[in-house]
């Protein structure tokens, strides 16, 4: 059988372990692992490439051999005739889909039209519902905490309140998981925002007690969902979302602060290094056994369908119930926080 493999959505650390993984099931079975680039752009306009047997060699590369890109495939003009054309020149037998929401949500339609899909789940905020964690968040959040054990150490000699701005649309855990095992004194994601009030007097506490510093964790999302305070023509990707990087949610929250408490205050975008270099052992591991049975669902023609993680196993859930709803902070996990906090 011959299958082909994408990339799509930003870049994660693992993408190119889930791709080795695969390769190295399709050699031993004896199929042929085809490469698309760019996304479903490049299955839209038939780029495609031989992934090279090196790779077998690079579980600890990072990035994507294969290229990425945010195309909604959906909303190409004859999209269904370009996919159609591209497998038939290529004689593909299945696309396997590596992405996120929007990636998985773009799989499941074409799916439903009657494509032979799989997707394999990947996303740093780890927000898919059907799967315990996506592969690229343990890497993310470990790249924060170092950048919390990192900016520590300034916030001491200077003492001042440091913010650092994570990434998270919708869903707080990398600002979560990263702001409790960097030591962060204050906690903010979008499920469930505090008061500015509140926010300084934690802060204004700790100055009391005798310590000029701070750490403050916030999501690049905090805030912006449930007020919708946007500028009207911000530019959004194709899948409709604006691009938070111009709301500069740490920067107002710092200024904030600032003003409030009368103590300096600077903030730090840590961006897409967030997201870059090689994956973490654990999502090195995660991304082998993602890879391996996306193959078996391939060549047993288990459709519309995608591995995921349950405990310590790997499963197998429909591309619909991956799609359903976003996986958000839930109350107990933020009461963690809270008690941290001392809220």
């Amino acid at each position: 059988m011959r299958f082909g493999i994408l990339t799509s959505g930003g870049d994660t650390p693992g993408m190119n372990a889930v791709i080795r993984a695969a390769l190295i099931k399709c050699k031993n079975k004896g199929h042929e692992l085809i490469g698309i680039k760019y996304g479903w752009k490049g299955l839209l306009e038939n780029i495609i490439i031989e992934i090279p047997e090196n790779l077998i060699d690079e579980v600890n590369l990072g990035g994507t051999i294969l290229g990425s890109a945010r195309t909604n495939p959906i909303k190409q003009e004859n999209y269904f005739d370009k996919i159609n054309k591209t497998m038939s020149l290529n004689n593909l037998d299945v696309i396997i889909a590596i992405g996120g929401e929007d990636t998985l949500g773009a799989a499941k339609q074409l799916f439903d039209e009657g494509f032979p899909l799989i997707g394999v789940p990947k996303t740093i905020d780890n927000d898919l519902d059907a799967t315990d964690y996506t592969f690229g968040f343990n890497t993310a959040i470990t790249i924060v905490t170092e950048a919390f054990d990192r900016l520590k150490t300034t916030a001491k000699s200077h003492e001042r309140v440091m913010v650092v701005e994570i990434m998270g649309r919708h869903a707080g855990w990398m600002t979560l998981h990263g702001g409790i095992a960097g030591g962060a004194h204050i906690i903010l994601i979008p499920e469930y925002e505090l008061s500015i009030k509140t926010i300084c007097n934690v802060l204004q506490k700790r100055f009391d007690a005798g310590h000029n510093w701070a750490l403050v964790a916030v999501s690049e999302g905090y805030g912006f969902h449930k007020t919708g305070e946007v500028v009207i023509d911000q530019e959004k990707d194709e899948y409709g979302h604006f691009l938070l990087e111009k709301q500069e949610v740490g920067v107002s929250i710092a200024k904030i602060i600032e003003e409030k408490l009368g103590k300096t205050t600077r903030a730090t975008v840590l961006g897409h290094t967030q997201r870059g270099g090689p994956p973490t052992s654990f999502d090195r591991v995660l991304c082998t056994q993602l890879g391996l049975k996306a193959i078996e669902l391939a060549e047993t023609k288990n459709f519309g369908k995608m591995p995921a993680l349950e405990g310590t196993k790997i499963i197998t859930v429909s591309l619909d119930k991956a799609v359903s709803r976003l996986k958000t902070v839930d109350l107990d996990s933020w009461k963690v926080a809270l008690d941290i906090m001392g809220i």
